[in-house]
């Protein structure tokens, strides 16, 4: 593990991301991105009135000075850090800048949301689950007795999900985690017998998977994930995003937005 990119709003969340980054850049030698993006408007960034570039020095200028302080902690001696303020959009800048420095890791605070909240445009961290490249870990919480050994991992065992599944297995490979791969099964529409869990697990091994996987159930995904997770003490959950939008997205939901909401462990996302 080489780069962690630390997207940040210099909020008491942002600083649980980057001490869990720091943790991490100390253990693998790697190299901490710390980005602030400023999100200006598109009509302010283009437009050419001497009030607007005033507007945009100014808001430069305040986010510079809030860097120091926010880099000064004793956790990050010995880290080398990257520290860089963008103008735009959170989650695509981000992923650009992934891909530029082949970061590793996203690592991003999130205090999540109530149910009736982001329905229609979602937070940043929501954003960034769904639609970034790199494998997104998402925490909620300072980094106290911190690690990643012990994972849990949810597949629902499609043809299309193993590379997700073989990213996780790369990723949680470098970081030393034991993996624990989990389908659950639910009632109603998706529910399946256990002959078919078998007959897709060996499908799913034949692809390039793995018939290593745990069947457990729950009413909804999140629900047999979190059980599954507490009764083997998890250090965290990963899964994979299908990255939906519009309408999709809203009658069907996003797995990984739900967990990376409402879940009190780090939930890290690989997109399919």
């Amino acid at each position: 593990m080489n780069n962690i990119i630390i997207p940040v709003d210099f909020s008491k969340y942002s600083e649980y991301a980057l001490e869990i980054g720091a943790l991490l850049a100390k253990k693998h030698n790697a190299t901490l991105h710390v980005l602030h993006m400023l999100e200006l408007s598109d009509s302010l960034i283009t437009n050419s009135d001497s009030d607007n570039k005033n507007e945009m020095m100014f808001l430069l200028a305040l986010s510079q000075k809030k860097f120091k302080p926010f880099l000064d902690k004793d956790y990050l001696e010995g880290v080398q850090v990257n520290a860089m303020i963008k103008h735009h959009k959170v989650y695509k800048e981000v992923d650009e800048l992934a891909q530029d420095v082949n970061a590793d890791l996203i690592i991003m605070g999130s205090h999540g949301l109530m149910a009736h909240e982001g329905i229609f445009t979602g937070s940043n961290a929501e954003k960034m689950v769904r639609n970034s490249k790199t494998p997104v870990l998402t925490v909620k919480s300072r980094p106290e007795n911190f690690s990643l050994n012990n994972v849990v991992f949810a597949t629902d065992l499609a043809d299309e999900s193993v590379a997700a599944y073989k990213k996780a297995v790369g990723v949680f490979s470098t970081l030393g985690s034991k993996l624990h791969v989990v389908y659950v099964n639910r009632p109603h529409t998706d529910f399946i017998s256990s002959k078919e869990f078998k007959e897709m697990t060996t499908q799913f091994a034949a692809a390039g998977g793995t018939d290593q996987v745990e069947f457990v159930s729950g009413y909804t995904v999140e629900d047999g994930l979190l059980q599954y997770a507490e009764e083997t003490h998890a250090d965290c959950i990963a899964v994979s995003t299908h990255a939906r939008k519009g309408l999709s997205h809203f009658f069907r939901g996003s797995i990984s937005e739900d967990l990376a909401n409402h879940s009190l462990l780090p939930v890290m996302s690989f997109k399919i």
